[in-house]
């Protein structure tokens, strides 16, 4: 029998998001009671609060929505690799010793510990190099558990753009000290939000 393990952080009010962003909110529409048989609640969120996939049309005006990329980047074989270290980017040399007959996809743990309600400031993020070193290793997606595959305050945001070079995927604030390292089958599949920039994921991890 598999196992499954979940690697999407809770979504709740106050959830934190990129300052500035839309929050996530929670409405409720109906409610059980005399007269009314159902609850109905509605919510409001940004397609990159909680766990998500970036769209390329996310750092590129001329890139793909989220409905246009392919389904089959984002289930199948992965590996979970332990990227914590010291500096503020993940540099090539630290995951080649990770590399070997390595999976299309790579999840990277970046953080010891991440509180969902509370903005990681100064998170690690990836070297541009370290994209191009998992691009030439065949590599289709890569997710990491911090906000973003670039540190907040870029502008230029170098790493996205090497992922939109090598037309990869990403997937961001995933939860992944919930998982032992190693080889899984990932499955992380992104809502269909037509012509939009990202779009909220259920990602989970399956050990055979």
């Amino acid at each position: 029998m598999s196992q499954l393990i979940d690697i999407t952080p809770p979504l709740a009010p106050g959830a934190a998001v990129f300052p500035g962003d839309a929050p996530y909110r929670v409405d409720t529409t109906f409610a059980i009671g005399p007269g009314c048989p159902v609850n109905v609640t509605s919510v409001s969120l940004s397609t990159h609060c909680g766990a998500h996939a970036d769209a390329p049309l996310h750092y590129s005006a001329e890139g793909a929505s989220i409905d246009r990329v392919p389904l089959e980047d984002f289930i199948g074989p992965a590996r979970l690799i332990d990227a914590r270290g010291e500096g503020p980017l993940c540099r090539p040399e630290e995951l080649l010793p990770h590399l070997d007959d390595v999976p299309p996809r790579v999840l990277l743990r970046l953080a010891d510990t991440l509180d969902p309600m509370r903005w990681p400031e100064g998170f690690r993020a990836l070297a541009p190099e370290t994209v191009d070193l998992l691009a030439a290793r065949g590599v289709r997606l890569v997710g990491v558990d911090v906000p973003s595959v670039d540190p907040e305050t870029s502008k230029e945001l170098p790493a996205h753009m090497t992922f939109l070079r090598h037309d990869m995927r990403i997937l961001e604030n995933l939860a992944l000290r919930e998982a032992d390292f190693g080889d899984y089958e990932l499955i992380a599949l992104p809502l269909r939000l037509e012509g939009l920039d990202a779009a909220p994921v259920r990602a989970i991890l399956r050990r055979v």
